[in-house]
């Protein structure tokens, strides 16, 4: 069963946002000169780092999201694309789009993902709680 993140958590920060595609490279030994790559795999995952400011109640949302169930971490879940969805849909020009009635288009993107390597970290800032987490975001 994939689980879906809770639509009542924050986004993920900006500022700790990180992204980096799964090596799908084999190197070749060489006695000399330089390195020379083969492909190991043609479907490489993409590693993101995360991390969501959140309120005491939050938290727990986040908690239970995480332990109770993706069973700590260890089943698969969709979340919002954060560079993707929610963000205003615009023309080559750079000008906002809008439907019918007037209403900003918006753009839409989910990920499939797994829990990285390392449980979720917490950090206590004054009355606030920041979860600091890796997925891996499935190809």
């Amino acid at each position: 069963m994939i689980m879906t993140w809770p639509t009542s958590l924050p986004r993920p920060e900006r500022t700790s946002f990180q992204r980096q595609r799964q090596d799908a490279r084999r190197r070749r030994q060489s006695e000399a000169g330089p390195p020379a790559y083969g492909r190991r795999f043609s479907s490489a995952a993409t590693m993101v780092t995360l991390s969501v400011l959140l309120t005491r109640s939050q938290r727990e949302v986040f908690d239970t999201f995480y332990v109770e169930d993706c069973l700590d971490g260890s089943r698969l879940f969709r979340m919002p694309d954060p560079t993707t969805e929610g963000w205003p849909l615009k023309d080559p020009s750079g000008a906002q789009l809008y439907d019918e009635s007037g209403a900003p288009l918006l753009m839409s993107g989910s990920w499939l993902c797994a829990w990285g390597d390392q449980p979720p970290r917490e950090t206590v800032l004054g009355i606030e709680f920041r979860k600091s987490f890796n997925i891996v975001v499935m190809p």
